[in-house]
């Protein structure tokens, strides 16, 4: 047996039937040219025949009660795997489009997941229009967080389109995994030398973590300081408390676009990632008259996975913005964003390495107490919502012919957090997805539709008009006729 990381624990710890803890991602394929009309249910049975199920796919808690998850929880391998269970083969009604798709996805994903199985489920959904079908896929963030899980399914497919009799993901295991102290075995002699580690590691980081956490009490203090520190944020309608079941929706971006409103603005991808998401939010309450006059503050997962690091289980940090959805102008929006995230990102810096960690638990803590003490969606929250951003691969890839034509994040939410917006590149393009809670948040899906909006408008305002086309020297341009009438 191994030992769950603390952090990685902390899902577990605050798992309900309102708020399962599990992350998805859903993939859209074309089929191969000339394919068989049994083709998709001949691949799922290829994926069931699979002998070999890699960690973490072949991992499951060593006690699956509830007691189990909270006290010294620990994986084990499962030598049993039922994958008539894990893998599943669903169908859309006619006509198959992206609104039943979101609508399968969304009833999907408001499942649990069985804790006495290994944590994750995998579902081929065929009918999709325009020949395409769909791959969904969840597994519960205590064994992987964003960027290991972009990875690891990353690494089943491929860049040859002729390629077949491939792997399906859970047979395939991590190239690399950097040693970690939470790889240690369960056994009392392993926990008290983690133990006494951490606490070494505390004592050596305890002046830096002590200054980190004293600048974010004064900037609560001194808003103007431009850091966002906890709690700031005002009490949304997207801070109450959710029920169990989901809504998800969808939306991409070609990436040079945003690219290049970042690089004419003097910000960053993110900047406009926020500045999106926060004008669309701005929208969505305005229109239900429940805008708040403090600005809504975003989280932000930060990767703290060394890059030579193809592990699972959660690496990332926090920092926390402001989304300015205060401010009426957008470029005056766009401006407090950029300082927000700047001051975010060297307050962060600060710390090595080494403490981001541990700095990550005392910033989360509030945020896990909330939850496990019933005070989430009850009282102020630490920030409103999250919003990710997720680098996916760059090139095309394939999977037993099929062309992979995008990839949605599909991610959780809590009591206190109704809302999660993920965004995950691919080929080209930044593939928004948006996970909502369904009783929380009517009409969720406006969102996406609203950031499509705010790019075409921050466009405008920022980007010079196209060139007008001058004539050919020597031509004169004819002149228009207007008919009498």
């Amino acid at each position: 047996m191994k030992r769950v990381g603390t952090l990685d624990a902390s899902w577990l710890a605050v798992e309900s039937e309102d708020t399962p803890m599990h992350v998805g991602t859903l993939q859209i394929f074309s089929l191969p040219e000339g394919a068989s009309e049994t083709f998709l249910r001949d691949m799922v049975i290829r994926m069931k025949e699979t002998g070999d199920v890699a960690p973490p796919w072949c991992s499951k808690l060593a006690f699956s009660g509830v007691l189990g998850r909270l006290v010294a929880p620990a994986w084990k391998t499962d030598k049993d795997i039922d994958l008539d269970y894990h893998v599943r083969h669903s169908a859309l009604p006619k006509p198959g489009g992206e609104r039943e798709l979101g609508i399968l996805v969304s009833r999907l994903h408001s499942n649990p997941l069985d804790f006495a199985r290994p944590l994750w489920e995998c579902h081929v959904i065929e009918g999709l229009e325009n020949n395409r079908f769909g791959l969904y896929t969840k597994m519960h963030h205590s064994m992987i967080d964003g960027i290991s899980g972009v990875r690891l399914l990353q690494r089943v497919l491929t860049t040859d389109p002729h390629k077949t009799g491939m792997c399906p993901p859970w047979s395939v295991r991590p190239e690399r995994t950097r040693g970690s102290k939470t790889d240690k075995e369960a056994t009392v002699p392993a926990a008290f030398s983690q133990a006494m580690d951490a606490l070494k590691l505390q004592a050596n980081m305890a002046p830096r973590l002590w200054q980190a956490m004293n600048r974010l009490i004064h900037s609560a203090r001194h808003p103007e300081d431009g850091l966002t520190a906890p709690f700031t944020g005002p009490l949304s309608a997207l801070n109450h408390r959710v029920t169990g079941q989901r809504r998800f929706a969808t939306q991409h971006h070609q990436l040079d676009r945003l690219k290049k409103l970042a690089h004419v603005s003097g910000g960053s991808l993110n900047d406009i990632v926020l500045y999106l998401c926060g004008t669309a939010l701005r929208r969505f309450l305005q229109e239900q008259d429940n805008l708040p006059d403090i600005p809504l503050t975003a989280g932000i997962p930060v990767n703290i996975r060394p890059a030579d690091d193809e592990g699972t289980g959660t690496q990332i940090s926090f920092m926390i913005a402001s989304l300015a959805t205060d401010e009426a102008d957008p470029l005056a929006r766009l401006k407090h964003i950029k300082q927000s995230t700047r001051r975010a990102k060297e307050h962060l810096q600060k710390l090595p390495r080494s403490a981001l960690a541990q700095y990550t638990m005392l910033l989360m803590s509030p945020y896990i107490l909330q939850l496990m003490s019933g005070m989430g969606g009850r009282m102020r929250p630490v920030f409103n919502v999250t919003i990710s951003n997720v680098p996916g691969p760059e090139r095309t890839l394939y999977y037993e012919g099929a062309k992979l034509e995008a990839m949605y994040p599909v991610s959780l939410i809590a009591h206190g957090g109704a809302l999660n917006i993920t965004c995950l590149s691919y080929a080209g393009t930044l593939n928004f997805g948006y996970t909502g809670c369904r009783d929380t948040l009517p009409s969720m899906q406006k969102l996406a539709v609203y950031t499509g909006e705010a790019l075409e408008e921050l466009e405008s305002l920022i980007l010079p008009p196209p060139a007008k086309p001058t004539p050919k020297a020597g031509k004169t341009p004819r002149k228009k006729i207007t008919p009498k009438t």
